[in-house]
C-alpha cells in the first residue's frame, strides 16, 4: 500500500483528502503544517505528498524547498486557493510536481495522484515487470517465466517495495516502519530473515537481485528491463 502524506492546516479539508484517498486504496498520513510533515517524514516512508500552500509555521513552498534541499525526490502535489501565475510559478520553482487550485475536485485529485505515482515508476495497476518477472500486488503473486508463486504478505510487500524503487537503498528501519508499522515490537532482524527467504525463493531468477548495502540496508537491482 502506498503512503500519502496529506499536509493541510484546515482540519475539514485534511480529513476530506485523507478519506477520499483512503477510499481509493492509499494509506494516508495527516499533518497540520510543514513542520509536522517533516517530523513525520523522519518516522514514516512516504511515496507522495499532497501539500497546501498557505499554512502556519511552515508553508507548502518552504516544505517543498526543504525536502528538495534534503534530496527527497518523491512526487509533491501542491494545493492552494491562489490562482495567480506567479504563485503557480513559485510552486513549480520550489520543486512541486503538480499544482491544483481550490475548490478541489476530489476525483481529479485521485487521478493526479495516480499520474504522479505512475511517473515515479510506481505502477497504478499495482504491477511491476522486470524482464520475465511480474509482481501482482493484489494477488500477492510473483510470476517468473510463467511459473507463479504466491508469497506470504510481508515477504511480497517487502519485495514489491524494493522493486518499486530499483537501486534505492532502504534502511531496515524504513522497511520495518513501512511493512510492519511504526509501533511494531518486531525486531529489525525480522527484515533480514524475510530477505533471506526471498533470496532463497528466487535464487534462480536472473531478472533482479536483492543486494545488501553494508551498514545501511538493502536495495533491489533490476538486471533486465
Amino acid at each position: 500500500m502506498f503512503n500519502i502524506l496529506v499536509v493541510e492546516d484546515n482540519a475539514d479539508m485534511r480529513e476530506l483528502f485523507c478519506t477520499v484517498l483512503s477510499d481509493s486504496g492509499y494509506h494516508t498520513i495527516p499533518a497540520a503544517d510543514g513542520v509536522k510533515a517533516l517530523e513525520l517524514m523522519e518516522k514514516e516512508y512516504i511515496d507522495l505528498i499532497v501539500a497546501d500552500v498557505m499554512m502556519p509555521n511552515m508553508d507548502g513552498y518552504e516544505l517543498t524547498k526543504a525536502l528538495r534541499g534534503a534530496n527527497y525526490d518523491l512526487p509533491i502535489l501542491m494545493v492552494t486557493a491562489k490562482d495567480q501565475f506567479d504563485d503557480i510559478q513559485n510552486g513549480f520553482r520550489a520543486g512541486a510536481d503538480d499544482y491544483m487550485i481550490k475548490p478541489i475536485n476530489v476525483r481529479e485529485l485521485v487521478l493526479r495522484v495516480e499520474a504522479l505515482l505512475r511517473r515515479a515508476k510506481i505502477s497504478s495497476e499495482k504491477k511491476i515487470v522486470a524482464g520475465s518477472t511480474v509482481l501482482n500486488y493484489d494477488a500477492l503473486t510473483v510470476t517468473v517465466h510463467g511459473k507463479e508463486t504466491i508469497l506470504p504478505q510481508k515477504e511480497f510487500y517487502l519485495l514489491y517495495k524494493l522493486l518499486s524503487y530499483p537501486n534505492k537503498i532502504f534502511t531496515r528501519q524504513q522497511l520495518m516502519d513501512e511493512i510492519w508499522g511504526m509501533f511494531s515490537e518486531t525486531d529489525e532482524r525480522t527484515v533480514n530473515t524475510h530477505i533471506n527467504r526471498l533470496r532463497d525463493c528466487f535464487r534462480d531468477c536472473t531478472d533482479f537481485e536483492i543486494v545488501t548495502v553494508r551498514g545501511l540496508g538493502y536495495k533491489a537491482v533490476k538486471k533486465v528491463e
